[in-house]
């Protein structure tokens, strides 16, 4: 070991396991949130604009977070979406665009019902209340669910709360700047049941996946100290065994 091949074997081995453990670090440091969200921060009321901008992705800490705005309902822009469940109870919901600026929007989740005929009423009595005037809304902003494509059966069905989706049914919507994340109501109207929309749950400031990550680059580093030690023992045995092949030869 202490030959010069294998000193220089051990340096770079050492630069090696240094390469590891600098990564190590790296993954440690991003393992664990030195400011993580205080607690029950998604349960304080703010602004809607102070969360997330038109247009914009809802960062992961505020998903759930609870928001209010203002704004003018679109009179005919109130949709079904099916599929949705109330404490495991399938079920509907009637979602409207809610004009929060002059060309702003953002979807509006506005309560919950076990049947059709109940959530299609509903969207006649919003649609008769839609005056233009302003209205008060509260309620978690969650990230879109994504579109997907309705059955040939039911072409205009709609079982995915998507902004996207709703876009394409809504009415003027020339220039118009979205919300990518949709706001579940708190307090429902129309005859229809609030949504079951309980606090997210508190995130870990420990991502153990990161953690995970640092463990096997401490593995790797000493793995290769254990490397250039295997190397050189291999290298002592095979210089042994041919001493050994020799003086048997010479002893024969």
């Amino acid at each position: 070991m202490l030959r010069g091949r294998w000193i220089g074997v051990l340096l770079l081995c050492l630069l090696v396991a240094g390469v590891f453990a600098w990564l190590g670090q790296w993954q440690l440091e991003r393992a664990i949130d030195t400011d993580p969200p205080p607690a029950g921060q998604t349960e304080q009321v703010q602004q809607l604009t102070d969360v997330v901008e038109p247009g914009e992705y809802l960062p992961e800490p505020l998903v759930g977070q609870r928001v209010e705005t203002s704004g003018r309902w679109i009179p005919e822009d109130f949709i079904v979406v099916s599929s949705r469940f109330n404490d495991d109870v399938p079920g509907y919901w009637v979602t409207g665009q809610l004009r929060v600026a002059e060309r702003t929007s953002i979807a509006v989740a506005i309560g919950w019902t076990p049947d059709r005929e109940t959530a299609d009423a509903a969207v006649r009595e919003l649609e008769a209340d839609a005056d233009g005037s302003e209205v008060e809304v509260t309620g978690r902003v969650i990230s879109d669910e994504g579109p997907r494509v309705p059955p040939h059966s039911a072409p205009e069905q709609l079982d995915r709360m998507s902004p996207a989706a709703l876009l394409s049914r809504w009415h003027d919507i020339e220039q118009l700047h979205v919300y990518r994340p949709y706001l579940a109501s708190t307090t429902a109207s129309a005859g229809l049941v609030d949504i079951s929309s309980p606090a997210p749950e508190e995130m870990s400031p420990v991502n153990w996946l990161n953690v995970f990550y640092a463990v096997e680059w401490a593995i790797f580093a000493g793995f290769a100290f254990y490397l250039w030690y295997r190397l050189a023992k291999d290298a002592w045995e095979r210089e042994v065994e041919e001493f050994e092949d020799a003086l048997g030869r010479e002893t024969t």
